[in-house]
């Protein structure tokens, strides 16, 4: 039997799910933050002896990749210095500038207010539970190139 589809027909995608897995010592307020703070609905969650995890929904996930160079240059527009480890995490909202002010008063470090970027989006980056330094996005227009 081959593997390829027949005419018409959709192939199955190789993956079909991102998850970040998250290991945060504040368990409680980092669940807080991102289910209720952010808004990330709860897909599921689960228990074991002593221990818990929660599956949160964060919408369509991509992988983006980048050399030392361009996150470089990514933390320089966004914050203007490097700053951010080999992961960031970056959402997509809504209104970055409101949403940046609803983590900060939930406890999350504002590195940099909402800056419009040469890509057209704006972005602001935030130290947030769980170890994590968020990219907050909102574009602008069309333009499909991202942080």
């Amino acid at each position: 039997m081959s593997d390829v589809p027949a005419a018409g027909a959709q192939a199955e995608p190789p993956v079909r799910e991102l998850r970040l897995v998250v290991t945060a010592d504040d368990y409680d307020e980092a669940l807080r933050f991102y289910r209720d703070v952010l808004g990330l609905p709860e897909r599921g969650a689960f228990t074991s002896p002593g221990g818990r995890v929660t599956i949160l929904d964060a919408g369509r996930a991509t992988l983006e990749l980048t050399d030392p160079k361009h996150a470089e240059f990514i933390d320089e527009v966004e914050v203007g210095r490097r700053v951010a480890g080999h992961v960031r995490v970056a959402f997509q909202v809504a209104d970055s500038t409101a949403a940046t002010a609803r983590l900060a008063a939930a406890g999350a470090e504002v590195l940099a207010e909402p800056t419009r970027t040469p890509w057209n989006s704006l972005n602001s980056r935030l130290e947030a539970p769980g170890a994590l330094q968020l990219t907050l996005f909102t574009e602008l227009d069309d333009t499909t190139e991202r942080a």
